[in-house]
């Protein structure tokens, strides 16, 4: 079987790139194809006018801690990184983190390597027997009548074995290139997930600095009209006990931010690279799918289902192979010299060809039926590990879509009003401190779920579009094979 152009070609690429690779699969523009494919229903966008509505006293959201713009890296640090800052200097977007990840993940790297050597086997598998050239003298002890002669031996491998091998060899080097496309949409999957987590953390951290700045007010009003008289010591109470949590929280977000970011910048391979601000946007709204209608296509496209379909080729490739291998190869020796004896030249053949009475390679034909067998009911395992991981998905997408759909319309709005008005009713003397400590505390925690289901169905969506393909840095896959069938091919006992 011959292996096709663009497999040469992506071959060819690999060797030139060395250990390193650098270079984008097609996966980026199928990527953006399926996220343009998820259309948007048109809902209130209720979240800024929220936080305006109820901030607009403070001077704006506190500085988050340990995070510095980049532009007060140090050059070393801009130089390694590259260009990625280049473009928007002090923030750092998902494509810049998917351009560092390609570059530097180093799964990608082992994969491009083992593609590699999956081509170097396959190169190896059908080269042909060398030839051997000797010198042979025998009665040397008897002079005068000794012989000497030159001999040129080669051995012709019958069966189109070494063909045959290239074959098996082709389609492990296809296996383990569907295993390098797959491993790049791991790689793009983890980051968006990882990117859209730390955006989700950087907005907490900045949500609850300014909800803090509002509990600060509040304690200070509490403390001022007890002072006054017109307020209780349980009102200051109730507001240190809300401005402690809220602390907390604080304290508590930023701790979830700088681990979601040491995750992020592991798998974009540059765990050294500084905290910094990323941008991006959450997702307000998205479009009820057909789960199953879905699943059933990313069955038929996704790479981790051809590389086991590559396994089926293989494994059958390899029965044919070893179907052949009883066939005996011939072994001709020609020898040309001259006999001291009688002063003449003289000329030899030989030829031997093994007898396979005993070894009809039986063994390795049963082998190869049960890996066969093996290989198909593993892709029916890959088949159902896709659809049972977009089961997942689907209740992630859904549930998050079900909640940032109903924070949005109905409990944002209310929490905002229920706010307002427990402000108004404490200012006329028409209710207790406590009751605007409960709707502040309302609002603030209504927000947070708000951010979470938003970020939820940000990386809901990211594993749908990287065909439910996680694990960036898991044990890479080596289906390279080895060169172990050209040495069966030539030796036959």
């Amino acid at each position: 079987m011959k292996i096709s152009g663009v497999l040469v070609a992506m071959a060819l690429a690999i060797a030139a790139s060395g250990c390193r690779s650098t270079s984008r699969t097609v996966f980026e523009q199928d990527s953006r194809s399926r996220q343009s494919q998820i259309s948007t229903r048109s809902q209130p966008q209720v979240s800024a006018e929220i936080v305006q509505a109820t901030y607009e006293d403070l001077d704006g959201p506190r500085k988050i801690q340990g995070i510095r713009p980049a532009e007060q890296f140090s050059q070393r640090e801009l130089n390694s990184l590259g260009a990625t800052f280049q473009d928007s200097p002090g923030l750092m977007s998902l494509e810049q983190f998917q351009s560092l990840a390609i570059e530097r993940n180093p799964t990608i790297q082992a994969l491009a390597a083992s593609t590699q050597k999956a081509a170097g086997y396959r190169t190896q598998v059908g080269l042909r027997p060398n030839p051997v050239v000797g010198y042979q003298a025998v009665q040397l002890a008897d002079q005068g009548t000794d012989q000497h002669t030159v001999f040129f031996e080669r051995q012709f491998v019958r069966g189109g074995k070494l063909e045959l091998n290239q074959s098996v060899l082709n389609e492990a080097l296809r296996a383990q290139r569907f295993e390098y496309d797959a491993q790049q949409i791991r790689v793009l999957t983890d980051i968006e997930i990882k990117f859209f987590e730390v955006l989700a953390a950087q907005r907490r951290v900045e949500l609850v600095s300014e909800f803090e700045g509002v509990v600060e007010k509040g304690l200070e009003l509490s403390e001022t009209r007890m002072k006054a008289q017109e307020g209780t010591k349980v009102d200051v109470l109730q507001a240190k006990i809300q401005k402690n949590e809220i602390n907390l929280s604080r304290q508590q977000a930023e701790i979830a931010l700088a681990t979601a970011w040491q995750e992020l910048v592991a798998i974009a391979g540059v765990p050294d690279l500084p905290m910094t601000q990323v941008m991006g946007e959450l997702p307000q709204q998205a479009e009820l799918l057909d789960w199953r209608a879905f699943a059933s296509a990313v069955v038929e496209t996704s790479p981790e289902m051809e590389a086991a379909r590559a396994r089926i080729a293989r494994a059958r490739a390899n029965l044919n192979r070893q179907g052949v291998q009883a066939i005996p190869n011939i072994t001709a020796q020609l020898a040309a010299g001259i006999d001291n004896d009688s002063n003449s030249g003289l000329i030899n053949l030989q030829v031997g060809v093994p007898i396979p009475t005993n070894n009809r390679n039986q063994g390795n034909i049963s082998a190869a039926q049960a890996e066969l067998c093996r290989a198909i009911k593993d892709a029916e395992r890959v088949e159902l590990s896709i659809k049972s991981r977009f089961a997942v998905i689907a209740r992630e997408y859904d549930s998050a879509l079900a909640a940032v759909e109903q924070y949005t319309r109905e409990i944002l709005p209310s929490a905002v009003e229920s706010l307002q008005l427990a402000d108004k009713s404490y200012k006329a003397g028409e209710s207790s401190f406590v009751q605007v400590l409960v709707a502040r505390k309302t609002f603030f925690d209504s927000n947070i779920s708000f951010l979470e289901a938003q970020a939820q169905l940000a990386q809901a969506q990211a594993k749908m579009k990287g065909n439910a393909l996680t694990g960036a840095l898991d044990p890479t896959t080596d289906e390279s094979g080895d060169d172990g069938l050209r040495g069966e091919s030539l030796d036959q006992q």
